[in-house]
This record gives C-alpha cells, sequence and structure tokens, in this order.
C-alpha cells in the first residue's frame, strides 16, 4: 500500500478524524434547562466557590489540549501550525481510542517562546493536561519548564518524555535478552533533540552510566565550541571518557545504538 497516497485520499473522505460529541441529552425542554440556561448557573456556582469542582462538573477531567506551533512535524520541520493539524487530530484520535481521553488540537500560530506560554497558560483552565507536540529544540524546553511553573495541571512534551518511555521500555526488554545489565552497557545516540536528549536523561536516571551523545558535528563532550544551553548541560553527565570524533567513529565498540 501507498501509505502518502491513501492517506491523503482518506483525509479528504474524513474531513477531519474527531468531533465534539454531545453527552447530555437534549430531547426535551427540560433537557435544554438542564443542560444550559436556567439549571446550568448551579454548577457555574459552584466552580466559583471552589474551582476544583470544576473537574467535576465540567469535562475538564478528561481534557486534554494537543498543543503545537508547527516548527517540528514528524520529519517535515517547520511547515507551519495549519500544516501540523493532521498529527494534532491524529494524536487526538490516539488519546480516544486508546485511553478513553478526549483532546483537542491547538495550533498556535506564533513561534515566540512568550506568546506560546502565555497563550496555553490562559487556557490552561478549560483543560485537564496539557499535551505539547512537535515544537522545535531548543524552544521546546523552555515551553515546558516554564509552562510546568506557571500552570497548576500536568504539562506533558510528547516528543521528549513520550520517546524516552518507549526507548526506556525497549532497553529494559533488550538487556533482559541478552543478560546485560545496564550500568555495565556503552551506549551511543544519535540525534541531541528533544527526544535524543530526554532518552539519555531517562536511561541516566535509572542508572545507565557510560552514554555518548552525538549531533551533527559528533560527539558531544565537555568543552566542545558551539553547543546551545540543553547540549552544555548534557555534556557534564554524559561522554565521561571524554571520547571525540565522527558518529562512526563512536559507534566503535559500543553495545546499543539509539
Amino acid at each position: 500500500m501507498n501509505y502518502a497516497e491513501e492517506s491523503l485520499k482518506k483525509h479528504y473522505e474524513w474531513n477531519g478524524k474527531i468531533e465534539v460529541v454531545c453527552r447530555a441529552p437534549l430531547n426535551t425542554r427540560d433537557d435544554l434547562s438542564l443542560a444550559y440556561t436556567p439549571g446550568v448557573a448551579q454548577p457555574c456556582l459552584e466552580i466559583q466557590n471552589d474551582v476544583n469542582k470544576s473537574y467535576e462538573l465540567t469535562r475538564r477531567n478528561n481534557l486534554v489540549a494537543v498543543v503545537t506551533d508547527g516548527t517540528a512535524v514528524l520529519g517535515l520541520g517547520d511547515i507551519g501550525p495549519e500544516a501540523g493539524m493532521p498529527v494534532m487530530e491524529g494524536k487526538c484520535a490516539l488519546f480516544k481510542s486508546f485511553g478513553d481521553v478526549d483532546a483537542f488540537p491547538l495550533c498556535i500560530r506564533s513561534k515566540d517562546v512568550d506568546e506560546i506560554v502565555n497563550t496555553v497558560r490562559l487556557l490552561a483552565g478549560s483543560f485537564g493536561g496539557i499535551n505539547l507536540e512537535d515544537i522545535s529544540a531548543p524552544r521546546c524546553f523552555e515551553i515546558e519548564r516554564r509552562l510546568k511553573e506557571c500552570c497548576d495541571i500536568p504539562i506533558f512534551h510528547d516528543d521528549q518524555h513520550g520517546t524516552a518511555v518507549v526507548t526506556l521500555a525497549a532497553m529494559i526488554n533488550a538487556l533482559k535478552l541478552t543478560g546485560k545489565k545496564l550500568d555495565e552497557i556503552r551506549v551511543v545516540t544519535s540525534g541531541a533533540g528533544a527526544a535524543g536528549i530526554a532518552i539519555i536523561r531517562l536511561l541516566i536516571s535509572v542508572g545507565l552510566k557510560d552514554v555518548v551523545l552525538c549531533d551533527r558535528t559528533g560527539a558531544i563532550y565537555e568543552g566542545r565550541e558551539g553547543l546551545n544551553a540543553e547540549k552544555f548541560e548534557m555534556a557534564k553527565i554524559t561522554n565521561r571518557h571524554m571520547i571525540k570524533g565522527t558518529l562512526e567513529e563512536v559507534l566503535v565498540g559500543a553495545d546499543v545504538f539509539i
């Protein structure tokens, strides 16, 4: 099957992969008066007295915003927020189909960190959690960090932590099959963006000791020129033997390649 051609055809047919479905019956006058005015005023007053009631009296308890600025969509790069919408809708469909979690895409027309953070912060009261998606590095690190500081709901950057969790699961199983231990192997990774850095941080947190992180230039190590802030910090906790060279050179003798 040509997935590109078939997917495009299906997207024209679907005209969107998600929709809003009404959970309350609206068949009679009483139904309308309960779901909307005048009866709806009472749950509003309950939430006014205790904002946490919004998790019980609205769908907020099961609603996630999938947020992107369209700067790092799949392997396509910076294609814009609207062009990222098919991916965001797809992620929302996964939330609903596999987790029964309602999700809604928010594609923000800005690359400015302050604007993105403020937009999400102002909308946070409508959601139970925020899933950041396809935002380019290193901006994504700052956006996630600042949102965690200013929002009172969970903030999750899927490209970092979702990928890292899956990689950790694969690593655990691979070690079981080969009879090796995490603190005894040597790991080399290709890529030092959002996913690559998050993967290594998670693996280190569970016991990995010997790892070399590589970017387009080659091995990352303390003292290498041209490192951005995130790579600078990673150089402090990786490549303990100060190995230098290209990815091909660094791979010699490695147990695991990510």
